[in-house]
């Protein structure tokens, strides 16, 4: 057992005057604030977002502000923990919900974090890359990765929705987060690169003898693609879960440095997870419904929700139709600093 540190009150108050003119502070008082014994404190509260609720604000947004004056028409989706307002769902993760109507485009620009958007609903909608136009159907994973050019139209006649999902926190904190402005881009490609059957099985030209590397070849992941090897998967498994990570496929890697994606087949039934991780979540609901507790907070869910769940946390799920959908989450990032863990329980 670990003594009981002293505090802040046992210290005289001439000695914390000096402390404080010196700028400095004991470290004890606070250790375990931030070095707790065994397992995180988070500020993180698991959250929800029924997409009900939050399309008829955006709609509403979109009635009363122009996309001249919003340059991204978003509504964010703030971690209880931290209360309406904050610029997180999880400790590291950003994520809004973004608003295009027919005939708008949103300026191009370029930030240093980076960002995916998770199409929900919606058709003729598109976001350019650094040239390549990216069509924005139902489920679609398309990237804007940090420091590319990109910009968002609208050819359809319904309004188009999307889950914005950011490492925006890691960058505010590091102090290094700022955005650049630029004209509209051009289209240069026809089709995106998702549509080439090469690109999309993992295969490289080679050119001169050399093979090509482009930092992200594939900016478009289409759902269809992704629910049709969750389904050949699910045929050949008892598994109550299967999942397929969005990976680059020139190397195997996370599509983005410090967010991961996975798309994920939960299938009928109550299902326990008996691990906690460290890692933070964020579940986009494609198709389906059901329950799952998070930390003891039951959450209801059904298609285009949005629930959370912080570090550690202790899940099960109680699915009442098989169910897709993609987990964001941090695994890259914790990798890369070499402490993502596993626990049973």
């Amino acid at each position: 057992m670990s003594p009981k540190l002293g505090t802040i009150d046992e210290l005289p108050k001439e000695y914390l005057d000096k402390l404080e003119e010196a700028g400095v502070a004991p470290l004890w008082p606070m250790m375990r604030n931030v070095l707790p014994h065994n397992l995180p404190k988070p500020v993180t509260k698991s959250g929800f977002w029924n997409y009900g609720k939050v399309r008829e604000l955006l709609l509403r947004a979109g009635e009363l502000t122009p996309v001249e004056k919003a340059e991204r028409r978003v509504l964010v989706l703030s971690d209880p923990g931290r209360g309406v307002g904050s610029m997180q769902a999880t400790s590291s993760i950003y994520l809004g919900m973004q608003l295009l109507l027919p005939g708008e485009t949103a300026p191009a620009h370029r930030h240093t974090p980076s960002a995916a958007r998770i199409i929900i609903e919606g058709e003729g909608g598109y976001t350019v890359v650094n040239g390549e136009k990216l069509p924005m159907e139902e489920g679609d994973l398309v990237l804007t990765p940090g420091g590319e050019w990109h910009d968002h139209g609208h050819e359809g006649d319904k309004p188009v929705i999307w889950l914005d999902a950011l490492d925006l926190p890691l960058f505010v904190y590091l102090e290094g987060s700022y955005s650049e402005e630029t004209e509209l881009q051009i289209p240069k490609n026809k089709p995106d690169t998702s549509q080439l059957e090469y690109l999309s099985s993992g295969l490289v030209p080679v050119t001169a003898g050399k093979r090509s590397s482009i930092k992200y070849p594939m900016m478009r992941f289409p759902w269809a693609k992704t629910k049709e090897v969750l389904e050949k998967l699910s045929n050949n498994s008892s598994d109550k879960i299967l999942s397929v990570d969005y990976v680059n496929p020139e190397n195997g890697q996370s599509v983005l440095p410090t967010m991961g994606f996975t798309g994920t087949m939960l299938k009928k039934g109550k299902i326990k997870i008996d691990k906690i991780s460290s890692i933070s979540s964020a579940f986009h609901i494609i198709k389906g419904k059901g329950e799952t507790t998070v930390n003891g907070k039951k959450i209801t869910w059904s298609a285009k929700d949005t629930f959370t769940a912080p570090v550690f946390s202790q899940i099960e799920h109680s699915i009442e139709e098989n169910t897709f959908l993609i987990h964001i989450h941090d695994k890259p990032l914790q990798e890369k600093l070499g402490y993502f863990e596993e626990r049973s329980i």
